[in-house]
């Protein structure tokens, strides 16, 4: 990664204050397009209200989220994904009666602008059906397109979720702890997956609390601290950031 990419995500002095308590102050991070940035800190670090500030789910109190340059601090979330920035959440949002291809459908068929419909059934000649399909494929699913979703298991459901959001073409990915209750024989291909979405091209931001992870996929790594940033910079500085092993790395060993 070089330094001469375009900003695809930037927050300047991004804050959040509720009542008198700071939860989070001064946070100023540019992610470069086609870049994949790990978020990483303790517990209580500040990394999911991050999130929500950037995606639109709360509105900070200082400080503006811009999105390929355009300022979206006002905006709301539904804005916020016709722009291209597209997210996971901790918890599933699958709907888990239906298929796995109904599940992409969906969005491919929100997307294309199509009737917004869980009653049709789906044809294999329908554009939406076909765009999720692909997607299915790209995530390793294709063999249990017809499979409920709640059925799968929490690593494959991480797959879904990411091929839900391919069929929504971000340009943006907040990733938030995609590797969760994911068993441990399931992580490395759920990482392909990630890497194969960064492959790409997509921009990727990333918390997650297993640092081989991190490590292993992100070209920089954020290290969040009592609601500030405290380092960004290449795994290899981070893990040697004396700085961040006493705030972060000492605290979890």
């Amino acid at each position: 990664m070089t330094g001469g990419e375009p900003t695809a995500l930037e927050v300047r002095g991004l804050g959040l204050r509720i009542g008198g308590a700071r939860i989070l102050q001064g946070v100023d991070l540019a992610v470069r397009q086609g870049e994949l940035v790990g978020v990483i800190g303790p517990n209580g670090a500040g990394k999911t209200t991050l999130f929500n500030l950037v995606s639109g789910v709360h509105r900070p109190t200082e400080g503006q989220v811009l999105l390929g340059g355009q300022d979206v601090t006002a905006a709301p979330v539904a804005a916020r994904a016709r722009a291209g920035l597209g997210r996971t959440f901790q918890t599933s949002s699958l709907f888990p009666r239906l298929s796995v291809l109904e599940n992409v459908r969906l969005a491919s068929q929100g997307r294309l602008g199509g009737a917004l419909s869980v009653l049709r059934f789906p044809r294999s000649g329908d554009a939406a059906t076909r765009d999720a399909a692909e997607h299915l494929a790209t995530v390793g699913l294709t063999h249990r397109a017809d499979a409920a979703a709640g059925d799968l298991s929490h690593g494959d459901k991480r797959k879904l979720e990411i091929a839900v959001l391919l069929a929504m073409r971000p340009t943006v990915v907040l990733l938030d702890e995609p590797m969760a209750g994911v068993a441990t024989a399931d992580v490395p291909g759920l990482c392909q997956v990630i890497k194969d979405l960064h492959g790409t091209g997509c921009t990727v931001l990333m918390v997650e609390h297993h640092m081989d992870v991190v490590l292993g996929l992100a070209d920089r790594v954020a290290v969040m601290h009592h609601g500030e940033l405290l380092a960004c910079d290449t795994p290899e500085k981070i893990m040697a950031d004396p700085t961040v092993q006493s705030a972060y790395l000492g605290d979890v060993a």
